[in-house]
Parts: C-alpha cells; structure tokens; sequence
C-alpha cells in the first residue's frame, strides 16, 4: 500500500492458511490491507484519502478482493493475471467479469502495467491512468513470471489442504457434546447463542428469525444497511450468527464478519493441538460446505455485494457437495432472481464453473414474513 508519493505504508502477504491450518478464508493481502487501513484511521492515524492511496499486488485480484477494493476506493496496480478467479482473467481488460455498473469505476482504478518482451508474459500496459510516480514504468518478465508461476506451483498444495476437510457422514452433531464440553464453551464465547436454535438440515424456519433480528439491529447500529448472517451446521444447529462492523471497515460486512469468526474458531481449537483434538474439533465443526450459510438480505450488483459473492467463494474453495445445493440462501431479495443470477454468471471461472455459486431464497415464507 502506496502513499500519494509512492512510499510504502504497509505490505502484507496472503494469510488463508497459517502453521499449516486453515486461518481465515478471506485473509488475501489485499483485503487485509484495506482492513488496516481502516483500523489505523479510526485510531487517528493521518492517512491519505482512499483515492490517493495504491494498492500494488503481484496477481489480478480476486472477486472478493477487486470488490473490496472499489467499495473502499482505491486504486491498483497488478502485476500477473490470475486465469482462475481475477477479475481480467481472460487479460481482455475490460471487467467484462463485473457487474456493469462496476465496471466503469474499475476502469478508473485499475493499471496493468507493461510487460516488455516476446515471451507468454509480454503485455500492453492497459487500464486506468497510472499515479505520476507510475509513468513510463514497466514490469520485468522475470519479475511477471515470478508473480505468475509462484502462485501456480503453491496452488494445488494450498486447494488440497482447504479441501481435505470430512465428508458429511463423518460429522458428529455438537449439540450432543456437554455444555462444558471445549468446544461448545469456545463456540458459545464466540456466539452466546450458539446451539440455541435448530431446524431440519438446510432448511431454515421463522425459528431463525429472532436471532437474525437481533444480528440485523447491530449491523445498522455499527454502520451497515440492517444485513445479518447465519452458519447453520449440517445437522440444522445455529453455529454462529453475526452483523457487519462497517462503521470500522467499509468492507467488514455481515458475511466477511461471519466467515472469519468461524475459521479462526476451528483454527483455534486445532492450532497446536494432537491428532485426536484436531480430528475432534472436525467432526463436530465441520468445513462451511456441509452447512448453510443464511443471508439476511441477498446479494445485489453493488461492490460490497459483489466482495461478499467472491469470500463465499473463497470459504468453499472447492465445489459444494452435490447433497447440498442450497448452501447458500437469503431471506429478502435484493433484485430480482435473474439479475443476480446474470451478476453469477458472469463472475471469473472459478466463482461460475467451480464454485458453482448460486444463492437461492430461503423456501420458508414465514421466514420471509418475520423479517420483512
């Protein structure tokens, strides 16, 4: 992160997984920079505006991170393409994989520099016009190819270690555990409410609805719109129900919050531990993928939307499993079902062909009813 002359106010690397466990789905470096800034400026420090400030990364960002990065309003620099989830995956440069009311305002932040060269990494420079301590510069081939085939030749070992977690009939049901069991004492420190509610498997009810009303009231009082989300394990129990915190981040919203807050649970409780705790620990809180997450409001074509759409991505990492189609429901929509079907579908390959993201409304009209 550049100051308006071009000096460094902080560097940050990718942080999803730490001592080999998986920590925080969405700990990408470009969103972890944009969260402290935030946090500086709250403490008083005197940075730039948002808009003076660059973001410089060594790979296209990622739909959860180019939403994160329009919604604060910075502006970026890349350096490689990521043919798999960056927003120019096809290196067209025209945000064709953003909602088109993105697009325009990405276009007037983003620089890809030029590539000089003949070989596959060569490129015309292409985007907005850069910062004046950017003018005239170019990227080494060396430099793009090290961007490049770094993040491919750790890929497959990351990917295998995000998806190595239990299939569904391994999972044991934590709401059989003692109260005073670990895991459902760190759970309800996390969550009061915790294990307070439970429905059939992947089919939330107007049961919900208390505490979504509750999350929902603190979202709008810590600076959101009134959005909530909820983590529902594979047995229906409500794991952890949580608002955003924009008033401290403009991209701490109610789905970043929810996600983080479990993976740094499980993280927790299997950091340092042995075998048998860290096995323990999977099989009464399982990977999100066996679950359900339950957005208060669904998504819409705006940049934090579109932010929340990429993390969802990220947590699953991997397709979800074909018996659980519905992972991820929403309660009011926010557009209608075709254009957030249309903003979907035109998200870079790993958000529409591997993820296979598609939010679907909760099928319980009294849901609906109770927090209308």
């Amino acid at each position: 992160m550049l100051d308006q002359h071009g000096y460094v106010l902080k560097a940050l690397q990718n942080n999803v997984v730490c001592e080999g466990l998986v920590f925080d789905p969405t700990a990408h470096g470009e969103r972890q920079l944009i969260d402290w800034y935030f946090a500086e400026r709250a403490r008083g420090a005197a940075l730039p505006p948002p808009e003076e400030i660059t973001v410089v990364t060594s790979l296209d960002p990622c739909a959860m991170c180019t939403g994160a990065l329009i919604a604060a309003g910075f502006n970026v620099v890349v350096a490689a393409i990521d043919p798999r989830a960056g927003i120019n995956f096809d290196a067209r440069f025209d945000f064709a994989s953003l909602p088109p009311a993105l697009r325009e305002r990405a276009a007037a932040r983003f620089f890809y520099p030029a590539v000089l060269g003949s070989s596959v990494f060569a490129r015309d420079s292409a985007g907005a016009a850069p910062k004046s301590f950017f003018i005239g510069k170019t990227i080494a081939e060396a430099t793009q190819a090290l961007c490049s085939l770094a993040f491919e030749a750790t890929n497959e070992k990351v990917l295998a270690l995000l998806n190595a977690d239990l299939p569904r009939s391994a999972l044991l049901d934590p709401a059989t555990l003692a109260p005073n069991h670990p895991i459902v004492r760190k759970l309800k420190v996390l969550y009061p409410d915790a294990l307070a509610y439970r429905c059939a498997p992947h089919q939330p009810d107007a049961g919900l609805a208390p505490f979504m009303r509750a999350a929902m009231a603190q979202d709008l009082a810590q600076g959101g719109q009134g959005d909530a989300v909820a983590l529902l394990d594979a047995f229906g129990n409500l794991l952890l129900c949580a608002p955003g915190r924009q008033s401290q981040s403009v991209i701490c919203t109610a789905f970043m919050e929810c996600t983080r807050r479990y993976a740094q649970l499980r993280f927790k409780l299997m950091q340092g531990a042995i075998d048998a705790t860290r096995e323990e620990a999977c099989r009464y809180l399982a990977h999100p993928r066996q679950g359900t997450f339950v957005f208060a409001r669904g998504p819409d074509a705006s940049a934090a939307s579109f932010m929340n759409l990429g993390a969802y991505g990220s947590t699953m990492e991997g397709p979800v499993p074909a018996d659980n189609p519905r992972q991820f429901q929403y309660v009011l929509p926010s557009v209608s079902e075709a254009d957030l079907a249309q903003v979907c579908d035109g998200m870079p390959p790993f958000y529409r062909e591997t993820i296979k993201i598609r939010p679907v409304q909760v099928s319980d009209q009294a849901l609906v009813a109770a927090l209308s």
